[in-house]
């Protein structure tokens, strides 16, 4: 049971439409891989992935305990671990996820597994590094690859993929060509030397919006699904999927030259209205929103925070604000709302949203 009486409310129309407004960008064959890694970018996984599981292709998510909670909650669709461990690669197996080798210590590693367990075309996924320099192969690295792969009759890739560095950043149109051209060269030498056809795929939600002729056989859908296209034009053709609310637990009188909160951040100037909120750091609420940098609404009227967030509880400034113990809190309910937040706390909408404490109530509306 969770009774935290704030909530993060998850609006499952909108997720259906943004997922749709993308799909209908792409060519009829091309399939879509939804990202439901960080708990649906702070949403909730599952519910997520219940809601799709019908109208996409593949889920994703970033270590193996994500793809086993979503195995757990019934989701049979194919859920491809972007970067798994070596100690979890037979959870893996059990959960019949899918591995992305990306090195050759978890390649070979999980080669020797696949023979000891006599796997039959277990299904992997192998990603090639071409500039972001995170995780994956080299070029260079598809002869000792196909070497490898070529000696055992247990697995079969099932795609090849990489990612890029700066797909919405318009000013590296060069790089991000020059990205696609050296996965487009490295997926022709491996599907050269192969009896199947992997699926390749390049594409974020960036992606999709300004690379279109790179969608190859599969596009990964992230953060758009969320109703962020990381481009104003893109974002307002999407809808909100996530609001985060709470409600006024007091008020308090404050009086001139008394203080509010830890350090004495705050003091009244003036007689000020305040009203506690319990919501703070431990729940995503950024420390930097504190002393008068970030704001929430209250009945559609902006109540600046006021002195240090908490780690439980923000208080506000309601002193022209007609409002009442129990009345309603919006910390966000819009897109641009959260972006406000990301530009005063320095940041980007995924920390905000991925934020969010896993000890919020999330609330799913159909």
């Amino acid at each position: 049971m969770n009774n935290h009486v704030t909530v993060l409310e998850i609006d499952t129309n909108a997720v259906l439409h943004n997922i749709n407004h993308f799909k209908e960008k792409l060519a009829q064959a091309t399939k879509v891989l939804v990202v439901v890694k960080a708990f649906g970018y702070g949403s909730d996984a599952v519910e997520i992935a219940k809601i799709l599981e019908k109208n996409v292709d593949y889920f994703a998510v970033a270590y193996t305990d994500e793809g086993i909670a979503l195995r757990n909650a019934g989701i049979q669709a194919p859920i491809l671990v972007l970067h798994p461990q070596l100690q979890n690669l037979e959870k893996i197996i059990e959960h019949q996820l899918e591995p992305n080798l990306y090195s050759f210590t978890i390649l070979k590693t999980f080669l020797e597994i696949a023979d000891q367990k006599l796997l039959l075309n277990y299904p992997i996924h192998l990603e090639f590094n071409t500039g972001l320099n995170r995780i994956g192969f080299w070029h260079t690295d598809v002869p000792i690859i196909l070497a490898h792969i070529k000696k055992s009759n247990n697995i079969y890739i099932a795609s090849v993929f990489s990612h890029l560095a700066a797909s919405d950043d318009l000013n590296e149109k060069i790089f991000t060509r020059s990205q696609i051209n050296n996965f487009t060269s490295i997926s022709e030498e491996i599907s050269a030397h192969l009896d199947n056809k992997p699926m390749l795929h390049l594409l974020n939600t960036s992606g999709i919006v300004n690379y279109l002729e790179a969608q190859f056989d599969m596009v990964r859908l992230g953060i758009g699904l969320y109703g962020f296209g990381n481009d104003t034009s893109e974002t307002k053709q999407l809808k909100n999927v996530a609001s985060l609310t709470s409600i006024i637990s007091q008020i308090h009188q404050i009086k001139p030259q008394e203080s509010v909160g830890y350090n004495r951040a705050f003091v009244a100037t003036k007689f000020t209205k305040t009203a506690t909120v319990p919501i703070g750091h431990a729940d995503g609420i950024s420390r930097k929103l504190g002393n008068g940098n970030g704001h929430v609404l209250v009945n559609n009227q902006k109540a600046p925070i006021i002195g240090n967030v908490c780690m439980d509880m923000i208080m506000i400034d309601i002193t022209e604000i007609t409002c009442n113990e129990g009345d309603q809190v919006i910390l966000f309910n819009s897109q641009k709302m959260v972006e406000k937040i990301a530009e005063k706390t320095d940041t980007i909408s995924y920390e905000i949203l991925t934020a969010i404490s896993q000890r919020v109530k999330r609330c799913i509306r159909y």
